[in-house]
């Protein structure tokens, strides 16, 4: 393996600019991510607050008992109680099967810049993994995507959810799951490591209950080796720890959303986009609600001075809430907004790993942290990687394509530049004129007809329309063969989209790793995390 740095755009615009520290995008946070003196101001920062780092130390290795373990996770717990130790943390929804692949992109990236601070600050640094386990959108963890006939075919998992719950309190259907990974494994072809990779995934399964312990068990037989530590954000027992910080957000719920607002108008007059979705009633938290089963997202209606959900079928006064969170904390929890502020009041964080979209909405809190007296930490762009197979690397050699240009936009371009390089002028121009004549003949036949039976005139269009469309076919028919004898080079261009642009989006937003590690066996993980990654900005292209 090796990797090429390639510089490419983000896939939005803040984001860009993020990366290039620019002038605009500045204001909007309290550190840079790229600079040794941000590095130390934060530490000094964190020095000067207090964190339950032994608690939280201990409720996570309680919660990682039931996971695959190492010394090197064992190591990390001992270093997170330390008085002056710091987190890099990131997060993601659990997938099954880990989802797509900029997850695992997610956690190479937080253990990666985990050991390089260590290194440079002479600090115990702990990698942190937060698993969004209190989202409730099902639709968006079930599925993965699969190559079939030249696209990428999106396969559902077959276990029905039709309440809101929480993703950490799914039980899975282990039944279910094993026959459909089965199939799944089976869509990319047998290999030497595919027998190896069923067998893993059994195990997995075996050892799992939920959604949650699915993915949580597969990420850390793959990285248990790095010392990644991990929390779940919908762990009941984790909410023991965030009374305080609920009681918080609580109390401060108005300021919360105006300064949010606030924010959100200042960095739209810079012309950006907000990518929060909110307004001016929202109360940030969720209500889990357990005669329905479902997680329900609370407002605050000023008129009534409560706290209500769905349309008022709940609600609570301000003081209900405060002793909500005071004697059965797990009934509430976090949204988009106030999830930041918790992972900020339990974790002394040296850095947050964040993907192109989690920037654009960290820049939308800083006014949040501010009226409770806290920095946004350094937000760091997590590694953005392509899996380049050689095979296809040879097939972008061989249509003298730029690297650059298809990982930004694919290969539409040059196909329809090659598409009309091979067309027969003198064919193209034959139908061109026959149509042309057709259409010229039927206006006089149009004229005759309107004098002698107007009635008759739309069976004339029709008649028109029908020959036109015959005129077409044959010409798309004469257009087919002469591209069928050019079709390996249209393949090499399909094959091309297809690993690293599927659909018209980044490989990372589609694939999931089980393909690779179908092709290249379970060590591929432990190939890639011995590259040497530099957090520069820079898109990661690795030839596998």
């Amino acid at each position: 393996m090796e990797i090429v740095n390639l510089s490419l755009p983000a896939t939005n615009r803040f984001a860009s600019n993020y990366l290039k520290q620019s002038t605009e995008i500045q204001p909007f946070f309290h550190y840079r991510f790229d600079q040794l003196s941000d590095d130390l101001e934060r530490l000094a920062e964190l020095n000067n607050r207090s964190f339950q780092r032994k608690e939280i130390a201990r409720h996570i290795e309680n919660f990682m008992e039931r996971f695959p373990s190492s010394p090197s996770i064992k190591h990390s717990i001992e270093k997170l109680k330390q008085d002056n130790s710091v987190v890099v943390i990131g997060g993601q929804q659990a997938g099954i099967l880990t989802g797509p692949l900029y997850t695992l992109h997610k956690v190479i990236s937080i253990i990666k810049l985990a050991e390089e601070k260590e290194k440079v600050l002479n600090v115990p640094v702990v990698p942190v993994f937060w698993i969004a386990g209190e989202d409730h959108d099902y639709q968006e963890v079930n599925h993965v995507f699969i190559p079939i006939q030249q696209k990428a075919d999106k396969r559902i998992f077959p276990q029905k959810v039709l309440q809101k719950k929480m993703v950490s309190d799914i039980v899975l259907n282990k039944d279910i799951a094993l026959t459909w990974a089965r199939h799944l494994i089976g869509t990319f072809g047998e290999t030497n490591h595919t027998a190896s990779l069923l067998t893993f995934i059994e195990n997995q399964l075996e050892k799992s209950t939920t959604f949650v312990d699915f993915f949580a068990n597969i990420i850390m037989e793959l990285f248990k080796d790095y010392g990644l530590l991990i929390i779940d954000s919908g762990d009941h027992k984790l909410r023991e720890h965030e009374k305080e910080i609920l009681y918080n957000q609580i109390e401060n719920h108005d300021s919360i959303t105006s300064l949010l607002l606030e924010q959100q108008k200042q960095i739209r007059d810079k012309g950006f986009p907000n990518a929060i979705e909110t307004n001016d009633q929202a109360a940030n938290l969720f209500y889990y609600d357990q005669r329905l089963n479902e997680r329900i997202l609370l407002e605050f209606d000023r008129r009534q001075d409560l706290f209500v959900g769905r349309n008022g079928s709940i609600s609570f006064s301000k003081t209900e809430l405060v002793e909500l969170a005071a004697n059965d904390p797990a009934k509430l929890s976090n949204n988009v907004v106030t999830r930041p502020l918790t992972q900020e009041w339990l974790f002394p964080t040296l850095a947050f790993i964040a993907g192109p979209g989690e920037i654009s909405y960290w820049a939308e809190l800083k006014q949040v942290f501010e009226h409770f007296d806290l920095k946004l930490p350094p937000i760091v762009p997590r590694l953005n990687i392509t899996l380049l197979d050689r095979s296809i690397e040879t097939d972008i050699a061989d249509l003298k394509l730029k690297l650059s240009d298809v990982l930004s936009r694919g290969t539409e371009l040059e196909r329809e530049q090659f598409l009309q390089s091979i067309k027969d002028q003198e064919v193209e121009e034959l139908f061109t004129g026959v149509k042309a004549d057709v259409q010229a003949q039927y206006r006089k036949v149009e004229e005759k007809t309107e004098k002698l039976d107007r009635g008759l005139l739309p069976l004339v269009i029709k008649n028109e329309q029908n020959l036109l469309k015959q005129i077409a076919f044959l010409e798309a028919k004469l257009e087919e063969s002469v591209q069928s004898r050019h079709q390996i080079i249209f393949n090499k261009y399909a094959r091309v989209d297809l690993a690293l642009r599927p659909g018209g989006v980044p490989q990372e937003r589609v694939w999931n790793i089980f393909a690779y590690l179908n092709q290249y066996g379970l060590s591929f993980v432990n190939d890639l995390m011995e590259l040497n990654f530099v957090f520069d900005g820079y898109h990661k292209v690795i030839k596998i």
